[in-house]
């Protein structure tokens, strides 16, 4: 039987830290047979008090009616972490399953800083995938682990026919200025050890596997010069 293999990469703006001018995203990947797989969906509809520094604009679901696409038509989100600029309308997709990595789902259960969100983040066990470590989803779909924003966050990996394979970092690294391998702490960070140790591991990633495309998840300027839905890397 032939597996699904990835044939296109959209991305989106779904909003805005206004103060720092900071991009809120989230991206689409689709198959040669049909699969739609969400990575992240971006800011709830209704900003609770804990969000004051976020902007909504055109949210996922506008952004995806766009290219036809309805939330029934989602098959796969997967939720790169449950900050509650990155999953804040997981629920709206009541078809697709969820993939997270187990670690930070367990976290999420009892911490305090996902509290806000766990309407959305909290989805039947029966539609919540939780994965150990790094894991290829399907040919062409890699999931990277890479705690230290959060426990288990995760970046990801798509490689596509024409463009090759793209790195998208997310909160893992969310500044092209912080893809270095020289220190970044500045003593300010008690999980800067492990931001250190994911930073490093995609480095080499992206050098072993001489990856082209490497997209920050919040970084302003590379964002407004990127392809944005409904163009798409292929």
């Amino acid at each position: 039987m032939t597996q699904s293999a990835v044939t296109r990469l959209y991305l989106m703006q779904v909003g805005i830290m206004p103060e720092y001018h900071i991009p809120i995203v989230c991206s689409l990947v689709q198959t040669d047979d049909g699969r739609n797989i969400l990575i992240d969906t971006g800011l709830p509809e209704v900003l609770p008090e804990e969000a004051s520094d976020f902007k909504n604009g055109q949210d996922v679901i506008e952004q995806l009616a766009g290219i036809g696409l309805t939330p029934d038509d989602i098959d796969t989100v997967i939720s790169t972490h449950y900050d509650i600029d990155h999953a804040g309308r997981h629920a709206a997709f009541t078809k697709a399953n969820y993939v997270v990595q187990r670690v930070h789902h367990l976290d999420a259960a009892t911490n305090p800083r996902f509290a806000p969100l766990r309407s959305q983040w909290d989805q039947p066990v029966e539609r919540i995938r939780l994965i150990d470590g790094d894991t290829e989803l399907l040919p062409g779909l890699e999931l990277v682990e890479t705690s230290g924003h959060v426990p288990g966050h995760q970046s990801v990996v798509v490689r596509l026919p024409n463009t090759g394979a793209v790195l998208l970092t997310v909160d893992a690294v969310p500044f092209a200025v912080g893809f270095t391998r020289e220190p970044q702490d500045d003593g300010s960070n008690p999980d800067a050890e492990a931001v250190r140790a994911s930073t490093i591991k995609l480095l080499d990633l992206v050098e072993r596997e001489q990856i082209g495309l490497v997209i920050f998840g919040h970084d302003t300027a590379q964002w407004e010069g990127l392809k944005m839905l409904p163009a798409y890397y292929d």
